[in-house]
């Protein structure tokens, strides 16, 4: 496309409403909007592919965060990558593909030092939102950098079939951990983990008490837990961590449409004694890693050590629904929207 064949106008999601518990597609509406020709230092680029992902949810509540919330009434933003269509920033060319943090609309007009060049010859468009994007990053430096993997460690990872969680258990196994253990929602998620991210154990959580369920795919504890759940799950990793054990506490996603506080974990005392470290994870505290990150992870995805899988949703008018089937586990791997 050339420049002046852009659209003068073009469709963005809009937060309708707060959602209260699970969002509903009443909370979203897809909007006709102008579209803005950049001004000097800016790019106006046609995305290609939109990123849903679970933090979102956080941001449609309106409390205090480590990023702001979504305001009612306005355009959302998020992962997305694209093509330039037109440019007034040294640097960037019609027809760049890049990275960056405007997604959920179909153009998006974006300063320069906010967008990322990235190489649609070394991995598919998509994967700069996946396996070498936001979510990978955030697996290997809470794996790795958070979580101080030792070889010989045995990992419980939760949420395992999921963008992060399933780069988790599959990095673990490449940089030597005794044994990677996974849970997920259903029994083919469980049977993916095994054949095909090469997980020595999984669970379908659903199947009973995930206490029972871990100490029984992992009868002599574990050493590091990577939690993308919380809730019962770190209930669960806390009683089966050893004595200097570690926790990277990534997500809750069981919790973020509760309208309750959280039953757990109840057993938080155990901590002491066990000398548990719990750490929080932010992707953006660890961007000083990315170049290392994308350089091993290409060299495992072009040898075939690493799957990144991804669950795509075609069609911009489909990413609100796509974003709810995410927090309900519709994904395995990255769920991406096509535009």
């Amino acid at each position: 496309m050339a420049e002046q064949d852009v659209p003068t106008t073009g469709r963005e999601w809009h937060l309708a409403a707060r959602p209260q518990g699970w969002p509903t597609p009443d909370d979203f509406a897809l909007v006709e909007a102008p579209v803005r020709q950049p001004e000097a230092g800016e790019i106006l680029v046609r995305n290609a592919f939109l990123s849903v992902d679970p933090y979102m949810r956080g941001r449609m509540n309106d409390v205090k965060s480590y990023i702001p919330p979504f305001q009612v009434g306005q355009v959302m933003d998020g992962g997305a990558v694209g093509y330039v269509v037109a440019s007034a920033a040294e640097g960037f060319e019609v027809g760049d593909a890049v990275l960056h943090g405007l997604g959920w609309r179909e153009y998006a007009t974006v300063g320069a030092a906010h967008a990322v060049k990235v190489d649609p010859e070394l991995a598919p468009l998509s994967a700069y939102l996946g396996v070498l994007g936001m979510p990978g990053l955030t697996a290997y430096a809470g794996l790795l950098e958070v979580g101080a993997l030792k070889e010989g460690d045995t990992v419980f990872v939760s949420g395992a079939a999921g963008a992060v969680g399933s780069l988790v258990g599959q990095i673990a196994r490449l940089k030597g951990a005794k044994r990677v253990i996974g849970s997920a929602g259903s029994a083919e998620k469980v049977a993916k983990l095994v054949d095909e991210y090469g997980f020595d154990a999984a669970f379908n959580y659903k199947d009973g008490p995930v206490r029972d369920l871990l100490a029984e795919a992992a009868p002599d504890g574990i050493d590091l837990y990577f939690d993308n759940v919380g809730g019962d799950h770190l209930e669960a990793a806390i009683g089966a961590l050893g004595v200097k054990g570690r926790a990277v506490l990534c997500g809750a996603i069981a919790q973020y449409n509760d309208t309750e506080p959280p039953a757990g974990p109840r057993n938080l005392a155990l901590a002491i004694g066990k000398r548990l470290r719990l750490e929080g994870l932010l992707v953006g505290d660890h961007y000083g890693l990315q170049p290392q990150f994308v350089a091993e992870t290409a060299g495992w995805l072009r040898s075939g050590e690493l799957k990144g899988d991804e669950t795509v949703v075609e069609g911009i008018e489909n990413a609100g629904d796509a974003f709810i089937g995410l927090l309900r586990g519709a994904n395995t791997g990255k769920m991406v929207v096509k535009l």
